[in-house]
């Protein structure tokens, strides 16, 4: 059940109200690399270096140093506990990280204190962020396939991003081998996430979130399909986009 507040933020857009009561009930979980949110977990490292790698790129620094993203401004939208904002902020990034759940939101800052890191959580939706702001780098990880308007979402990810800037975007793909496989075969029959977490029906397919990000000006200079190797017991990034997949926009101007 969500709380009064959390019911609040929901009432933004592109905010499902289900899909943040179906992430609070996780939100203890969140940091136990052997409960529900394990699956995460096993991906994290491949998200976390598709990302780094991106913004050194982008921004000529150096992946192999402790500080590459120093004097970085990044956005986590739907950020959950923090898995993504914990190690770019111990990369030197000042990270924000946004969540419409109290719940998520509590048990990021108490991880971050433990952890003695400054990150800066908010329970808010993007919508109700201040319109001045601006970030270096915005991150709509496993975000876009869970909010009510993909097009109004990234039409106000694009606004926040500085001209300089870059998003990283990861979501799935709507295809029937998305659906036996993540829905199916990762919620049904393997258990690695509860049932219901994920709507086939709002995946987004590449040239849909091409079509959403050349609205607003970004072409994508970057893209990977996240295969998991069953064998190997692990995630690796791919040319194969039918399921899961990461995309890298950057300004068209």
């Amino acid at each position: 059940m969500t709380t009064q507040t959390e019911t609040s933020h929901a009432a933004s857009p592109s905010v499902d109200p289900d899909e943040v009561a179906k992430f609070s009930k996780l939100s203890a979980e969140w940091w136990d690399p052997h409960g529900k949110m394990a699956p995460l977990h096993k991906i994290n490292p491949l998200r976390l270096a598709f990302i780094r790698d991106a913004v050194c790129r982008k921004f000529d620094r150096s992946a192999r140093s402790l500080n590459c993203l120093s004097g970085l401004r990044m956005l986590d939208i739907g950020c959950g506990a923090g898995l993504l904002c914990e190690p770019f902020a111990r990369l030197g990034a000042q990270v924000i990280g946004v969540d419409p759940s109290e719940s998520n939101i509590a048990a990021a800052k108490l991880h971050a204190e433990r952890s003695h890191l400054s990150i800066d959580y908010r329970c808010t939706t993007l919508e109700q962020m201040d319109a001045r702001e601006r970030f270096d780098i915005v991150l709509a990880m496993e975000v876009v396939e869970h909010v009510t308007d993909v097009g109004a979402f990234l039409d106000r990810c694009a606004a926040i991003m500085k001209p300089s800037g870059l998003m990283v975007v990861s979501t799935l793909n709507r295809t029937w081998k998305s659906f036996a496989l993540a829905i199916v075969g990762a919620e049904y029959v393997l258990r690695w996430l509860p049932r219901g977490t994920h709507q086939w029906e709002k995946f987004v397919t590449p040239e849909e979130l091409t079509r959403h990000l050349e609205r607003n000006k970004l072409g994508i200079t970057e893209q990977a399909g996240v295969v998991y190797s069953p064998f190997a017991d692990r995630w690796s990034t791919s040319s194969d986009m039918d399921v899961n997949y990461m995309v890298v926009a950057e300004s068209l101007e």
